[in-house]
Order: structure tokens, then C-alpha cells, then sequence
């Protein structure tokens, strides 16, 4: 049953964002953005973690408006801060295994932002941490979950994802289990409500 009045676009190439809005009832068209991420991180390298994931969302969200200025455009990026490092997405699978020993043993904090867009601007945006402490599994295990995982690894910063094997990675979460797996769902879904784009 969907719920929602209007269709939203989503300017994300993320399944797990585009489950999480259908399975919450939201109409939604994927569009992936064109901006360019890596230039727009080396513009603004040495900002705060969470400018960091709130400027990604903006230009995302602004990128796919502009070519879409009726829609309402929603984007959402995700940053993993590693005692004030940002780590980004693995390119390897060894990339992926210098970030989990990196993380093996210690807490760090994934920022999720997301944005939304009317006529090429930004008319709402919102962000929430949630921590994370991972255990001090053994290399064995390690070598087991990457070859469990494969290619797959490299799809999510930190080289996991909690709602699969990486939940093994993990002692605690503290936070929002959607800001966890990238987007910060009720709010953006209250906003949607609050705008008529969502029943109420």
C-alpha cells in the first residue's frame, strides 16, 4: 500500500534508501545525482565530518532538481568518522580490509544527512549520528567475511552492512538504526507529512 500524494524522486543510486522509503509506504523514481564526489570532497577537505555528509546531500539533491524543477527531490549522503578521519568507501577489497583493522577495537560515529529539493534549492535538510563499537574479532574471522562478502564489501563505507554479516562486526550500536543504514528516515518521512507529500 503506498501512502504517499505525490512522487518523489531519489536522487541516490542506494538500494537500501530506496527500500526503506517504498517499505515505508513513499512513491519514489531513482535518479542518480551527477555530481562529482570526489572533486566536491578535495574542495572541501578538512571540514567537519558533518558539513562533510550535509554539503554531499545539498549538491545531490540540488544536482538532480535542477534538471527536475517540479519534483521534489530527495538525497541523502553518509560519512564515517573515525576519531575525526573520514573514511570513505573501500576501492578494494584489500582497501576494505585496512579500514575493518583500522575499526577492529574502537567506536566510531557514521553521520547521515539528507536534503531535499523544489526548483533547484534545498528547501529542507536534516542530520543524526549514531555510534558504533566494534569488537576485536580475531584475522580468522576476518578472512572469512571478506571471502563471504566478496565484491560486495566495497559498496559501503567500513566495508559492512549491519542488517547482513556485519552485524558480526559489532559489541554495540548507539543511535538510530535508519541514520545507521543511511538515511534519517522519520524525520525526512515527518517533513513529507508536513508538506502534503505523505498522508497525514
Amino acid at each position: 500500500m503506498m501512502l504517499s500524494r505525490t512522487q518523489i524522486i531519489l536522487a541516490s543510486t542506494s538500494v537500501t534508501r530506496r527500500e526503506m522509503l517504498e517499505n515505508a509506504g513513499a512513491k519514489v523514481v531513482v535518479k542518480p545525482p551527477t555530481i562529482d564526489e570526489d572533486t566536491v570532497k578535495q574542495a572541501i577537505a578538512g571540514s567537519d565530518p558533518a558539513d562533510v555528509a550535509m554539503i554531499l546531500a545539498h549538491a545531490k539533491a540540488i544536482s538532480v532538481s535542477e534538471t527536475n524543477p517540479s519534483a521534489l527531490v530527495v538525497a541523502a549522503d553518509q560519512v564515517l568518522n573515525l576519531d575525526g578521519r573520514i573514511l570513505s568507501k573501500p576501492r578494494t577489497k584489500n582497501d576494505a580490509r585496512d579500514q575493518l583493522l583500522d575499526l577492529r577495537g574502537r567506536s566510531h560515529v557514521l553521520i547521515s544527512a539528507v536534503a531535499c529539493a523544489k526548483d533547484g534549492a534545498v528547501v529542507w535538510s536534516h542530520d543524526d549520528e549514531a555510534t558504533l563499537i566494534m569488537r576485536n574479532f580475531t584475522t580468522d574471522f576476518l578472512g572469512a567475511y571478506l571471502a563471504a562478502l566478496d565484491d560486495d564489501v566495497t559498496q559501503t563505507v567500513g566495508g559492512y552492512r549491519l542488517e547482513g554479516l556485519g552485524a558480526q562486526l559489532f559489541t554495540r550500536v548507539e543511535g538510530d538504526h535508519f541514520t545507521v543504514l543511511g538515511l534519517p528516515l522519520l524525520p525526512l518521512l515527518d517533513y513529507l507529512r508536513q508538506e502534503n507529500v505523505l498522508l497525514t
